[in-house]
């Protein structure tokens, strides 16, 4: 009898692909699971087989053999061994078969890897996978791009194994080629502002208002019960401050040092908005953030010679708890306008085809960014698919209008105070220069054509085309340029 073969193969035994491995058996489908290291197989194994309809295999050839077919194998490795696992893979397989890689890979890379793949007749799925530990084992969001035909194949498991909120599994195809990974990318943008913008939220709270610890995570955890601010990243963040250190009796916050890392992916975010012409500046600065705090050293020295106000907040301090509140949403809203902007940019400029609404549902569950608010977000965008920002849906536009007082408020005191906040501030920035009818960039196209002959466009004269020689473009002699004199040889 002919051994029975499993429906879906892991390559990659970390966290993410040990979880999800074990995610996939839970609901079901059997699993097939390789490592490069033979160890970390055995280990998987001993620890989490048993009772499991798992099956591992030490060498790829014999992976692939355990597979059916249409094999569907689910790649959880580093970026950098993406191409060499693939390599190595490709050998064994037929048309039709499966590829999906699951981490975090640049979208560029997996174009590339879809069109190299499609000449071998292989099918490629470029899928972002956000949730963490806790996602993969429970339910991550899955933001699959490529094939079609291969997602319709692959529907049955993903659907199963993503998390579950109320409109349905946190997964859909969002687009051709490397549409999910952008999807993917776009989000890990949009984390990074979130975080900082918490990061200021309780820089001020701790620094203005004086709370402690103990405080500050009673006020997360209010928040989180909030519909305005409901959020993973705030849950986490009460739960951070409620946290003792058990070797020295202090909160574990306070004994971390001040300097954050970063992978990758939110310099990919702000690099290609800037390719594309799109502001993000939300995102921006929260990746500056970090780079600064990683400058440790270089700041506690500058501390030491550079000085700034030294004042204390006089004022209420429950009001100004709700000021950073409202300051909070009114900037968490911008950031996620910022990043739906550059996803439907993208969308245009690569063909992808986004569904933002769609994108929206999937993050309601699962992801790091989940949020009570995404659910408002994907309404906003149902009404009215062409939205151009989400500063414009009705909801989130009478928000900000109630409340930007506050958010002004809150960035003076902080200014006043010699408090950084980068993240808020250009968020507010970015509001302010949205809803404005005129920039001083008239000034700047005018320096450009004064220079450099850029030439500039006339308000008065919008009627002409600017093929017409009547209409424009124009140039300005600002100066007449004189030749210097050339000096005389006998000189």
């Amino acid at each position: 009898m002919a051994e029975e073969l499993q429906k879906i193969g892991v390559i990659g035994l970390e966290v993410m692909g040990k979880n999800i491995a074990l995610n996939i058996e839970r609901n079901c489908f059997p699993v097939a699971v390789y490592n490069r290291t033979r160890e970390k197989t055995e280990k998987f194994m001993e620890d989490h087989a048993e009772g499991r309809n798992i099956k591992a295999a030490f060498d790829l050839e014999k992976f692939v053999h355990l597979l059916e077919r249409p094999r569907k194998i689910l790649l959880l490795v580093k970026e950098n061994a993406v191409d060499k696992v693939i390599e190595q893979l490709t050998p064994w397989l037929n048309k039709g078969d499966i590829i999906i890689d699951g981490g975090n890979s640049f979208y560029k890379n997996t174009e590339r890897r879809t069109s190299e793949l499609e000449r071998k007749g292989i099918r490629f799925v470029g899928m972002g996978v956000s949730g963490g530990e806790e996602g993969a084992l429970n339910g991550p969001s899955l933001m699959p791009g490529g094939w079609e035909s291969a997602y319709d194949e692959l529907f049955p498991i993903l659907t199963k194994i993503a998390a579950q909120v109320d409109d349905g599994p946190c997964v859909t195809h969002c687009g051709p080629r490397g549409a999910g990974h952008y999807v993917k990318m776009v989000h890990n943008g949009i984390e990074y502002g979130d975080m900082q913008l918490i990061a200021e939220a309780y820089h001020l709270m701790e620094s203005v208002a004086g709370l402690d610890h103990k405080q500050l995570a009673e006020v997360f955890d209010e928040w989180n019960k909030t519909d305005e601010l409901n959020s993973f990243l705030i849950e986490i963040t009460a739960n951070i401050f409620a946290y003792i250190d058990p070797e020295t009796g202090k909160p574990l916050v306070e004994l971390i040092k001040d300097a954050a890392g970063n992978k990758g992916t939110g310099r990919w975010t702000v690099q290609d908005a800037l390719d594309l012409g799109v502001t993000i500046p939300t995102i921006v600065e929260a990746l500056n953030a970090r780079i600064i705090s990683s400058y440790k050293d270089e700041r506690v020295d500058a501390s030491k010679e550079l000085s700034g106000p030294n004042g204390n907040y006089e004022g209420d301090t429950k009001k100004f708890i709700d000021m950073v509140r409202d300051a909070l949403y009114c900037s968490k809203i911008c950031s996620y306008a910022q990043g739906m902007v550059l996803l439907s940019k993208a969308s245009k400029e690569n063909n992808y085809n986004i569904n933002l609404g769609e994108i929206a549902r999937i993050w309601k569950g699962g992801c790091i960014i989940r949020a009570g608010f995404l659910d408002k977000i994907k309404k906003a965008f149902d009404d009215n698919p062409s939205l151009p920002n989400l500063l414009l849906a009705p909801e989130f536009k009478q928000t900000i209008l109630d409340r930007q007082d506050a958010w002004r408020e809150v960035i003076i005191t902080a200014t006043k105070l010699g408090i950084p906040v980068p993240v808020l501030s250009a968020s507010l920035n970015y509001f302010d220069s949205y809803r404005s009818e005129r920039l001083p960039q008239n000034l700047t196209q005018a320096q450009r054509d004064y220079f450099g002959a850029h030439t500039y466009e006339r308000i008065d004269k919008e009627e002409y085309s600017r093929i017409d020689k009547k209409g424009g473009p124009f140039h300005t002699e600002w100066t007449k340029i004189e030749e210097n004199p050339k000096p005389s040889c006998d000189e």
